[in-house]
């Protein structure tokens, strides 16, 4: 069948404007339709932190560890508790996807063994510097409403102090406890400088790691809660920013910052371990680059306008949607799709 040269132009043009809104698809990362939490903590409500999961050793009767679903085979979790996992043995550990409760299943979870185990290899148990592991799942697991993974913070980004952030685990409470369901706290992020002041530099703050809690204490990271998640939401979606390592306050009251590992800092170690289907990285926070072709407001003559006595109406005009607010991974494709949009338009009446 023969075609004008139009009609080959308009089906190209159709082809390339599908693969513009492809490509820009979200990743499922970060998302949880069942999170509506904004302000508070304690128990968790089922289905909120999805990614969440509970590791186990078989011959324990509680979860010792917790970790978070990066991808539908593979945890994030500390290097203290894929070395724990090492010396016991990977065949001697569950995965709990999904769970809520320590002491019993429901009906959304599912549970893997772990069939690799990495620890960083510039891990230091002295220092805490480092603290980072991956588990490798016996099996691939299927997202559903309570089972999906989490964004992981992308090289180079910054969390200024005060930023709210979520961090979640089984551990201890202030009275020595350990709860049956999964706990939740909102803490503030804290800069490095003033959370080596907490400690009275008696702990070294390496540019790998970053604290959060609240001066006046009562939320914190405890025993047990060690391979879980802080998470921060930029717009719709969840990032993780860090780790829960072995530093911790000794009361586990929140008198002192918690200290995380900076998850931004291995985003290229963690893609060299995962070469295939790899996590999803999300810069926070999302922010354009500035165009250096645009001048200066100082540089910027402005002629004087006259006096303007009768002006006439100007209608409404409609609201425009804000393409720029997301943090979309094709927000740079945006002026090819308008190219293809335009000529659509001269060639395809």
């Amino acid at each position: 069948m023969r075609m004008s040269s139009n009609t080959v132009v308009c089906v190209a043009l159709a082809f390339l404007l599908n693969l513009t809104g492809s490509v820009g698809q979200q990743d499922v990362c970060g998302q949880t339709s069942l999170n509506t939490r904004i302000i508070g903590g304690g128990d968790v409500t089922e289905g909120f932190w999805p990614w969440h999961v509970g590791i186990k050793f078989i011959n324990w009767k509680t979860i010792v560890c917790g970790g978070s679903l990066i991808n539908k085979d593979w945890v994030l979790t500390s290097a203290l508790c894929s070395n724990g996992i090492n010396g016991v043995g990977s065949s001697n550990i569950i995965i709990y996807l999904g769970r809520l409760k320590r002491s019993e299943p429901n009906t959304h979870e599912v549970n893997r063994t772990v069939s690799r185990v990495i620890t960083h290899p510039n891990y230091d148990s002295s220092t805490h510097d480092n603290d980072i592991g991956l588990l490798q799942l016996s099996s691939s697991v299927d997202f559903t409403a309570h089972i999906k993974p989490v964004c992981l913070a992308a090289a180079g980004s910054e969390f200024d102090e005060g930023i709210l952030s979520w961090v979640t685990g089984w551990g201890v409470n202030g009275s020595n406890v350990s709860p049956d369901i999964l706990q939740e706290a909102e803490i503030p992020i804290i800069s490095n400088y003033n959370c080596s002041i907490a400690y009275n530099n008696s702990i070294s703050i390496t540019d790998n790691m970053m604290c959060a809690g609240l001066t006046g204490g009562g939320k914190s990271t405890c025993y047990f809660d060690f391979g879980g998640p802080l998470v921060t939401k930029q717009n719709s979606r969840w990032i993780q920013a860090g780790i829960v390592p072995l530093i911790i306050s000794e009361q586990c009251d929140g008198s002192l910052p918690s200290v995380f590992t900076r998850v931004s800092k291995y985003q290229d170690w963690i893609n060299t371990q995962i070469v295939n289907n790899q996590p999803g990285f999300i810069t926070f926070p999302y922010t354009l680059q500035p165009t250096s072709s645009i001048p200066h407001i100082t540089d910027i003559t402005v002629p004087d306008v006259p006096d303007v006595t009768d002006v006439p109406d100007v209608p409404d005009v409609p609201d425009v949607p804000d393409i720029f607010s997301g943090s979309s991974p094709a927000l740079h494709l945006f002026p090819f799709y308008l190219t293809f949009t335009f000529i659509s338009l001269i060639f395809c009446p």
